[in-house]
């Protein structure tokens, strides 16, 4: 399991440059995964710096590099304050999270993210959870499965598609990628079926990993993680992530409630480095296909 195959990471020069390293800074990469971003970042410090790579799919460990002021930490980043804290470090001088799922999640059958080739519906990133999306699947009421498919997804018939999951589900338990597939195909528009499938395949994976409450953890954590004048920087991939990472900056909380003070000027910890986020260039995407829906926001700490 090659690093350079395991996946690509989008925005890796805008994302360096918006973490604006110090040679003898604390960093963290929350999303480790294939480790080019960590890499990268590593060529930036000097002997003195750290960083600390979070990824809860052990597979991740094989890329690790050899450095000694690279720490590996098997953890969900949510925990990322706790983790920090036991490994003696109190601040950080910046963050990145890339909410991208690695090249090897998709390109691993076995793992059923994808919806390409016939696999078993698994999804966990942290092979040791619990609940895998057949799980899910098997547990989930009509209402709940609707639930999550309009939260999750920009899908025209979220109620039709429930339903059919149930009328198949109540007739054979689902399993597999493909039986899932066979499942909704009826439910979805036929010139659109590859966007709607994996559509489907995103909702259940943000659910069975908790990715938003994840996300959220990270966001609220990186107030007491990062010392002032610390960068966040956060690449998205759908506008549900996106929307709640402008919340976070534009206002100290994820549910982007604005607190306002006497004058009228708008109070938040963040001063956003990127007025808009920053996407690929055509080059990277005809490289990198995959980076296309890719989103960068970066903001420092300002109290």
């Amino acid at each position: 399991m090659e690093p350079e195959t395991y996946h690509i990471p989008a925005l890796l020069d805008a994302a360096i440059e918006g973490l604006n390293i110090k040679p003898d800074g604390v960093y963290v990469d929350a999303t480790f995964g294939g480790g080019g971003h960590s890499r990268a970042i590593l060529t930036k410090l000097g002997p003195d710096g750290r960083l600390f790579g979070f990824d809860r799919d052990l597979d991740a460990l094989a890329n690790v590099p050899d450095d000694p002021r690279f720490t590996f930490v098997h953890s969900d980043f949510r925990y990322i304050s706790n983790f920090l804290h036991f490994h003696g470090v109190d601040h950080a001088d910046g963050i990145l999270a890339d909410l991208g799922v690695s090249f090897h999640h998709f390109d691993s059958a076995e793992r059923g993210f994808s919806f390409r080739a016939d696999a078993p519906l698994d999804m966990r990133m942290n092979r040791n959870g619990d609940r895998t999306a057949a799980d899910l699947l098997a547990g989930y009421g009509k209402d709940d499965l609707e639930r999550l498919l309009r939260a999750y997804t920009d899908l025209k018939r979220p109620g039709a598609i429930a339903a059919a999951i149930v009328r198949a589900r109540d007739a054979a338990p689902l399993q597999t990628t493909s039986q899932l597939v066979e499942a909704v195909r009826g439910s979805i528009n036929p010139k659109s079926e590859k966007k709607d499938l994996a559509q489907v395949f995103q909702a259940l994976r943000i659910e069975v990993n908790g990715e938003m409450d994840a996300l959220h953890g990270l966001l609220t954590q990186s107030l007491r993680v990062l010392r002032t004048g610390g960068r966040l920087a956060v690449i998205t991939y759908h506008s549900i992530e996106d929307r709640m990472v402008k919340n976070f900056i534009r206002s100290g909380n994820t549910r982007g409630e604005i607190d306002k003070d006497i004058f009228g000027n708008v109070h938040t910890p963040w001063k956003a480095v990127t007025r808009s986020p920053i996407t690929p260039d055509e080059a990277e995407v005809e490289a990198n296909p995959r980076s296309r829906s890719a989103k960068l926001r970066v903001a420092e700490k300002t109290d």
